[in-house]
């Protein structure tokens, strides 16, 4: 029963300052990453995203992770996924997976899938009245444009975490750059 209610909360994500400060004049940004358990691709994504956001300069962009399905609730990324982003200087220690809720469609500005099969999972929830925009991560990518879909890597070996990587690193580097044209035209 403890384990049944434990799945039902959602755990409090830890906010890096610098990123939830706003320069005058600025809104801010809410960007969620999301793939099927909120193991592996999304919080690889949530943690390149803020390194990238931090690096750039852009202030007042907060980023999260969820999964569509609640698999891990309340668990630490896979430890394979914390080490291949550490050996980059990526940290998810910190970050607790959570699913997706009703209340993201309201709360986000952009919801970002890993695959189709997420995209297409969030695009039937998506509330009519929503103002989100889901889309797939890898339309920000500028060096892998043929590659669709983030691959799951959770039933492979190091090399699956090392191409989650190179894609997500491929496509946060994409959309900051729009981002950054997007604050500037404001």
């Amino acid at each position: 029963m403890f384990q049944r209610l434990k799945n039902w909360v959602q755990p409090k994500r830890v906010r890096e300052p610098e990123q939830d400060r706003l320069g005058p004049g600025e809104e801010p940004l809410r960007i969620l990453m999301v793939c099927m358990g909120n193991l592996c691709r999304s919080p690889t994504a949530e943690g390149v995203l803020r390194a990238k956001l931090r690096l750039a300069g852009l202030r007042g962009v907060m980023v999260d992770s969820a999964g569509s399905h609640g698999y891990h609730t309340s668990e630490p990324p896979d430890p394979r996924a914390i080490k291949a982003a550490a050996l980059r200087g990526y940290d998810l220690q910190k970050q607790r997976a959570r699913t997706v809720t009703e209340t993201d469609f309201s709360h986000f500005h952009r919801i970002l899938a890993m695959d189709e099969t997420n995209l297409r999972w969030l695009q039937q929830r998506l509330p009519a009245d929503s103002k989100s925009q889901v889309e797939l991560l890898l339309k920000h990518a500028r060096h892998h444009r043929d590659v669709v879909e983030v691959p799951d890597p959770y039933y492979g070996g190091p090399a699956g975490f090392e191409r989650v990587l190179d894609l997500v690193e491929d496509a946060c580097d994409g959309l900051v750059a729009r981002l950054m044209v997007e604050r500037a035209s404001r």
